[in-house]
């Protein structure tokens, strides 16, 4: 059987470590990369394609947006305007999520194909998680506690605020599913930090949070793209209470978003035409194999 082809959309820190699972993928290979100016990087292999236009790289199945998340909705109708399933990492939660899938639902079923939505982490695989721990204890609350660790998402978007030369932002769990935002910016020559302040504690990523911004000369001295989050649920199973349950990693971040990515590309190749999050996707159809060798293996 032919493999996948699969692209990549940008090739910042997730679409580099996005080749690198489709390269070991068994049943995808990359068909090439897409950036806005077709420079190769030296951690491409020669052979790896590298285009403005994705036309010129032939067939391809799927598309990985490895976009900015304010960028997605655009991005994914284009690709799947012109027949290619998409596969996304946003990152916003509760209504900007039900209505980028209604969104994009209605733009694949147009074409006949997938989209994949918020196919990372958290939204993505902790949401699976999420929802078992809920199923095994109906009744109860679960706490999701990220990091501590740099958050992809709120890192770009403050680097894309006037005065801000550099940016990042680290998500410190406080217990209980409450954080604390801490924003180290490098400001532009002239700008004020007072200013980019109020722009950081406006956005809608920031302002429902404890965020503390503070001015360092260089924020490349900061970086670590090490994350983790730890999940905890008690309640109760039928009349039984005191159920509980703890789930908890440490991650490399961009490297764990793009395989989930590319699990998720897998898995736009089976389904039926439309939008979906990672919690209506079944397991099985994220694995390469035959179903019922992975049946005998892990059930």
């Amino acid at each position: 059987m032919a493999k996948g082809r699969v692209a990549i959309v940008g090739y910042g820190n997730i679409g580099r470590f996005a080749l690198d699972a489709l390269l070991e993928a068994p049943d995808l290979e990359p068909a090439g990369v897409v950036r806005r100016r077709a420079e190769r990087d030296e951690s491409m292999p020669d052979r790896i394609p590298v285009v403005t236009d994705p036309k010129e790289l032939g067939r391809v199945d799927a598309a990985l947006l490895c976009v900015p998340t304010r960028a997605v909705p655009e991005t994914a109708e284009r690709y799947l305007a012109a027949g290619v399933n998409t596969v996304d990492s946003f990152d916003l939660h509760g209504d900007e999520l039900v209505a980028l899938r209604r969104r994009l639902d209605g733009a694949a079923k147009a074409r006949g194909c997938v989209a994949v939505v918020a196919a990372g982490w958290d939204p993505g695989t902790d949401s699976v998680v999420r929802a078992l721990l809920e199923a095994m204890a109906p009744r109860g609350i679960t706490y999701t506690n990220f990091g501590p660790g740099v958050s992809m998402g709120h890192s770009t978007v403050v680097r894309a605020l006037e005065g801000v030369a550099d940016a990042v932002s680290l998500t410190v769990p406080m217990g209980t599913g409450v954080h604390r935002r801490l924003v180290y910016v490098e400001l532009e020559p002239g700008a004020s930090l007072d200013a980019v302040r109020e722009r950081i504690l406006a956005d809608p990523y920031f302002k429902n949070d404890d965020t503390r911004v503070i001015q360092v000369p260089s924020v490349r001295d900061l970086v670590d793209v090490g994350h983790g989050v730890r999940i905890e649920r008690k309640g109760v199973s039928g009349r039984t209470h005191n159920q509980r349950f703890a789930f908890d990693m440490r991650i490399n971040n961009p490297a764990l978003t793009a395989q989930v990515m590319v699990a998720a590309a897998r898995a736009s190749l089976r389904l039926a035409p439309g939008a979906y999050t990672m919690l209506e996707i079944p397991a099985a159809d994220l694995l390469p194999g035959d179903k019922e060798d992975l049946i005998r293996r892990l059930v």
